[in-house]
């Protein structure tokens, strides 16, 4: 593995701007309707409670990234196919957020011209970053979470001088009851983003201060699950419910009513830069983890001799893995959140926990035998 390491604040900033990654922009948790905002803070104790089973599980593996603990708890053989199907996930993950992005701007900006030249540029600004390593993306993290912000702070300022915001849109509360906030909560909101942090496995053994991850962890998911949950309740009180369901990238809708003094209009550009940087982390992560996989598992030197190579499939996949942005989303929605997201993000985290925690009670007997003896 790379030998260098990112501080608390670097990893702050990687993990806030890739939770918010493409749910800032889509239709989140709108299948709450008005009660969206609700789903997505019930959606983060989900995420919450995710987190305290990778955190037990980094506990006993400090130094090890996923891929390592998988070895050390189902031994050599089957804990390297294990990490190797991990690593795929990463990828196939990397991939749908190229697709996203691509998407976006194929939609706001610039519908001429062709979506393979778009995820090339993206892809390639990506491995640059990343062939200079971890400590190089951990401090391009904390200058751009500046700029996010300002960008929220103008965006903001501007939405709400413009008097388009009605709070009746948001009302009443819970109408339609708790039945569409729970199974949107559970597992859409979930599983995306909060669940996705399980990539971060993959980069913890980098921290300069191991003892602060439980911190660090938590107030990033925290922080923007409270922003998520903004951002969609001011989707909605902008173009009301209906209009958010219809619309493919609320949030442009949303700065595109922007009109100030006939002079401060059309600030998609806010927006698309906005998404330019969540998207650019999230998928930069992504992909790491997936070459930190490789690495490990395949006891490579270093990382900058796969990383093209790995840059191209994550290419050749954003491309080929549906035909259209309809087909893309109803693939995450209705196929991955079951057939991918649950196995990978809860049900082998909390086996691989439940092994490990057995082992490691035998192994305390026999200590103790040994100690009588």
């Amino acid at each position: 593995m790379e030998k260098a390491k990112i501080s608390v604040i670097q990893l702050f900033a990687m993990m806030f701007m890739f939770e918010l990654g493409s749910a800032l922009v889509v239709s989140y948790g709108v299948t709450a309707r008005k009660d969206a905002w609700l789903a997505i803070l019930l959606g983060l104790c989900g995420g919450i409670a995710l987190f305290f089973i990778y955190y037990a599980l980094f506990r006993q593996y400090p130094n090890l990234p996923l891929t390592g603990y998988t070895r050390k708890i189902f031994g050599k053989y089957v804990g390297w196919i294990i990490g190797l199907s991990y690593t795929i996930y990463f990828l196939y993950n990397t991939a749908r957020i190229l697709r996203d992005f691509g998407d976006l701007l194929l939609s706001s900006t610039l519908p001429q011209t062709p979506l393979l030249a778009i995820n090339i540029l993206m892809i390639l600004t990506i491995c640059y970053v990343l062939y200079l390593g971890i400590e190089v993306l951990g401090r391009t993290a904390e200058v751009f979470i500046v700029i996010l912000i300002s960008l929220g702070l103008i965006g903001n300022l501007f939405v709400y001088l413009s008097g388009n915001i009605n709070l009746s849109n948001l009302q009443p509360f819970l109408e339609n009851g708790w039945k569409p906030i729970v199974t949107t909560a559970f597992p859409i909101t979930t599983f995306f983003p909060f669940g996705q942090m399980l990539v971060f496995t993959m980069l913890l053994p980098y921290l300069n201060r191991p003892e602060s991850v439980k911190k660090v962890w938590l107030s990033a998911i925290i922080s923007s699950a409270f922003f998520l949950s903004y951002t969609t309740s001011l989707d909605i009180a902008v173009l009301s419910v209906e209009e958010v369901e219809r619309s493919t990238f609320p949030l442009l809708s949303t700065i595109r009513t922007v009109d100030l003094f006939e002079f401060i209009q059309r600030l998609d550009a806010v927006v698309v830069f906005t998404l330019l940087i969540t998207m650019f982390f999230k998928a930069s992560i992504l992909l790491y983890g997936a070459i930190i996989g490789i690495i490990d598992l395949f006891k490579l030197k270093n990382h900058q001799q796969i990383m093209l190579p790995m840059g191209v499939i994550s290419l050749l996949l954003s491309m080929v893995i549906a035909s259209n942005f309809a087909e893309h989303i109803e693939e995450g929605l209705d196929i991955m959140m079951y057939s991918l997201h649950l196995p990978f993000m809860v049900i082998m985290p909390l086996f691989m926990l439940l092994v490990s925690m057995i082992r490691n009670g035998f192994k305390k007997k026999d200590r103790s035998k040994s100690n009588v003896t």
